[in-house]
């Protein structure tokens, strides 16, 4: 009926004009504006997409109304995390249930008794309002007129590039119901592409989340010329800066070779559209772990049709998969691991989507697949992947919700531009790594490969503002999230061993690849968050970049300003970073050198795993949210001050004493680190 009622609308709008309804000029002193925007720049999901506001809808046409409820507790997120993730908090590691966590923020039954109640003093009858299962929103089918004089408004077809769309420049609500009403649809947010006649289709915009793939180059490098012989060095720790694996992990960091698996304690790494070949784990295995035995593979939880493992010479085999498995299982042996694999192979091969995480989430939590925050309900057609599945090959069931429970630690290495995605998308989803947080799950994101940057020295890499074209850097997502973890890369220089400092990673490797570099910066989108505000100033205060900035607004629509090129006032990445150069590993049957910030998040990953689990053996709960930990105990962590960032045609930023943002915090010392774990409670 929705449908019909929509495609009605639509038809009698096509070619008319109507003249403004009385009843929707002035609003009343009972009403408050509640949304607006400028109709000349509606900003869509990949960029400045403008869409031409067109005919007034026809009164008498019916169209399917939404009123998101408002979620209580949004703003008491940070300080709950805190309560159980600050080291000074008595309640730290007392994480909360899954339960607990959706009854924290559930609307409260006043918002959906007041604005229950004013639909049915407008004349609405109780029958036709609907509420959806997870107490989010309320539906009804209304007449235009009905609407337009209910919200002090007026409705209009836009159009772009052949998609329409309906909605208002903005809308007024009852003075009574402004706390209770989070946003309508259709409203200052257009409604979902409508059918019509004679449409063309819709270009289809790539998206940037494979942008910092790990990048692997051919064993023979005979231009690297080994380092001098170390006497005080076995064998197997002479070449770590051209040929590192495992063994050097655990030299350079002091991480153990014999742990106690405990379980519950598997920790996971998330996967789309990259598929390992168990071809591959056996040959890595076999010539640097060989006491894994041939066969061990993680634990697949396939989300949405996903499917693993592949043939190893399959298209699908890229990398990203096998070195992710190969470090967390090297160095957490003999505890297992898990694989969410994520999305059907018609989704992940077109890579047609800009937004990617959403279905992820919702395989976890089963709340999120329809829960309403910042004016979005659910997953996001056009932008997320949708099931079922139509296209050939499709997952033809529902969507997965809530079918898996959240491992205590998930390693991530894929991302996109945080300007892919509009911001409520991006804080309703980090809200969600929140809700993990608060769960006892640490999440762990790579920062990216590619300086300030988000790929090579090209068009879409850097930002454009304030007459600047292509040299405002640009921040990552989901690193900018400051609900979650994220991890740059370091290295060892040519002719240095383990027992040597590191320096930021910074390799160029040939042609697309000249500025391969940690990437970091500050977001446009998130501030900066309480548990990290000292180490900012600290920098800005004693290591201030001599490079323009600007101060984001709260759209980040001033971006460039005054000749600005990174966000003086943002949410600063990365956190912590760790070894990301000349990790030997297998792929498609060769034994590659890999560079990226790909190989860091799951080298912490590990740690945290280990940590762990020597937490349980004390009967103590996983660790949970590490980020205030980390901040307050930097003694735990080797400060790496060398290196720095560069693209967007300048250096970008260099790593000095302190944070900084190119490797954070600096790289991990085990002992310290297992030390400060275990004396919180």
């Amino acid at each position: 009926m929705i449908g019909h009622s929509v495609r009605t609308a639509l038809a009698l709008a096509a070619g008319l004009e109507f003249m403004a309804l009385p009843a929707s000029g002035l609003p009343s002193s009972n009403y408050v504006l509640h949304e607006a925007r400028n109709p000349a720049a509606i900003g869509q999901f990949n960029g400045p997409r403008h869409w031409k506001r067109g005919n007034r809808l026809d009164p008498n046409a019916i169209i399917p109304l939404r009123i998101g409820l408002t979620q209580r507790n949004l703003h008491l997120g940070y300080e709950k995390l805190m309560d159980v993730a600050h080291p000074s908090s008595d309640r730290f590691g007392k994480h909360l249930t899954e339960d607990e966590v959706h009854a924290l923020f559930a609307q409260a039954d006043e918002t959906f008794t007041e604005v229950h109640s004013w639909l049915f003093g407008m004349g609405i009858n109780e029958t036709d309002i609907r509420q959806y299962a997870n107490k989010g929103w309320l539906a009804v089918d209304l007449p235009v007129s009905k609407i337009e004089d209910m919200f002090y408004t007026q409705y209009h077809e836009h159009e772009h590039e052949g998609v329409l769309k309906i909605g208002c420049d903005k809308y007024h609500v009852p003075k009574h119901l402004s706390e209770h009403i989070d946003y309508i649809l259709p409203g200052v947010k257009l409604s979902p592409p409508m059918v019509k006649r004679s449409m063309t289709k819709r270009n289809q915009v790539q998206s940037h989340r494979k942008g910092w793939a790990p990048k692997k180059l051919s064993p023979q490098l005979s231009h690297w010329k080994p380092p001098p012989y170390n006497p005080s060095l076995p064998s197997d720790l002479q070449d770590c800066a051209r040929n590192f694996t495992a063994v050097c992990y655990r030299a350079l960091y002091k991480i153990p070779l014999n742990n106690l698996p405990v379980p519950g304690n598997e920790p996971a790494v998330f996967e789309s559209g990259d598929t390992y070949s168990q071809e591959d784990l056996d040959a890595y295995f076999h010539k640097y772990i060989p006491y894994i035995a041939n066969g061990t593979h993680p634990k697949l939880q396939s989300v949405d049709g996903a499917d693993a493992p592949v043939a190893q010479k399959s298209p699908y085999n890229t990398g990203e998969s096998e070195i992710d498995i190969d470090i967390i299982q090297s160095l957490i042996w003999p505890q297992s691991m898990v694989l969410y694999q994520v999305d059907d192979r018609p989704y992940t091969t077109a890579n047609n989507i800009s937004g990617f995480l959403n279905t992820f989430l919702d395989a976890l939590d089963g709340s999120y697949c329809h829960f309403t925050a910042f004016g979005i309900t659910g997953d996001s057609p056009g932008i997320d992947p949708t099931y079922p599945d139509t296209q050939p090959g499709g997952y033809d069931k529902p969507e997965m919700c809530g079918t898996y429970k959240p491992t205590k630690v998930i390693s991530i290495s894929y991302g996109e531009s945080e300007l892919d995605v509009p911001k409520n998308y991006l804080l309703r989803q980090c809200n969600e790594f929140l809700k993990l947080g608060l769960q006892g799950t640490t999440v762990l994101v790579s920062s990216g490969d590619y300086g300030v940057g988000i790929g090579p020295d090209s068009n879409a890499t850097c930002l454009n503002g304030s007459g600047q074209n292509q040299t405002i850097y640009n921040p990552d997502n989901p690193v900018a999230c400051p609900y979650l973890t994220s991890v740059g890369a370091t290295q060892l220089q040519p002719g240095t061993t383990v027992q040597d400092a590191e320096s930021a990673m910074q390799t160029p490797l040939g042609p697309g690849a000249e500025l391969f570099a940690s990437s970091g910066g500050f977001s446009n989108y998130f501030p900066v968050p309480d548990y990290q505000k000292s180490a900012v100033q600290k920098y800005f205060g004693e290591h201030a970049p001599r490079l323009p900035f600007y101060i984001a607004n709260n759209e980040a629509t001033n971006i460039g300003e005054n000749g600005g090129v990174y966000n003086r006032a943002g949410r600063g990445i990365p956190n912590i970073s760790a070894n990301g150069a000349n990790f030997r590993a297998f792929a498609t049957g060769i034994n590659y050198h890999w560079f990226g910030t790909s190989l860091a998040a799951p080298l912490w990953a590990s740690i945290i795993t280990l940590i762990n689990q020597e937490r349980a053996l004390f009967g103590k709960r996983s660790v949970g949210f590490i980020n205030p930990v980390l901040y307050g105990n930097t003694g735990a962590l080797t400060d790496i001050k060398n290196g720095s960032n560069p693209n967007c045609g300048s250096s970008g930023f260099t790593a000095v004493e302190g944070w900084d943002p190119v490797t954070g915090l600096g790289t991990p010392k085990y002992p310290e680190l297992l030390k400060v774990w275990l004396e919180l409670p």
